[in-house]
């Protein structure tokens, strides 16, 4: 009878601790994603982080289309925080450049946009294919970088027109950075 108790509580003393500990982290999913934005087989997730900052736009005259005018992206302009909301990088451009706090950084090429269908007001959803990182650290490496669970960051909504050309507006946004390396 002493034994049975014994294992029972240490079952229950075991139990106990592991309610205790932080779950896992699970694994970025891409379950969800329209199938343009999603990473191909071979990567896997290197680096989780949550843009916030501001994209400037500027009012310009449309190309070959005379007296007509709209708001052109300038580019961004955003702090990379990790999931406990500690700076591990910056976000900026042109060109759309992501930079670690070691120094590494890398530039990329979009290879697809599909709307964020959840959050009106939204930029798209991206993928981009990264370029060679420049100096050594967390950006080396990196294949891909997607942008998911954008909120605002749409080009303003005053007019734009001949008398406030090349102004420009700044507009708020946050956005998903998930970092990828091959397998």
């Amino acid at each position: 009878m002493m034994i049975r108790t014994a294992i029972a509580t240490a079952a229950v003393s075991l139990i106990a601790a592991c309610g205790s500990m932080s779950p896992m982290k699970p694994v970025y999913s891409q379950a969800g994603l329209p199938a343009a934005v999603q990473v191909p087989a071979g990567n896997k997730v290197a680096l989780e982080t949550v843009g916030v900052g501001e994209i400037t736009y500027q009012c310009s005259a449309k190309k070959d289309m005379a007296g007509q005018y709209e708001w052109v992206f300038v580019g961004p302009d955003a702090r990379l925080l990790d999931r406990s909301g500690k700076q591990v990088g910056k976000y900026y451009g042109p060109p759309a450049t992501w930079e670690a706090m070691d120094g590494s950084k890398l530039t990329a090429v979009q290879l697809a946009v599909a709307p964020n269908t959840g959050m009106a007001g939204s930029i798209p959803l991206q993928l981009v294919k990264g370029n060679p990182a420049m100096g050594s650290g967390a950006m080396q490496g990196v294949t891909y970088i997607q942008r998911v669970d954008t909120r605002g960051g749409v080009a303003p909504a005053m007019p734009c027109a001949a008398g406030n050309l090349n102004a420009k507006q700044i507009v708020k946004y946050q956005a998903d950075y998930i970092f990828y390396k091959a397998m």
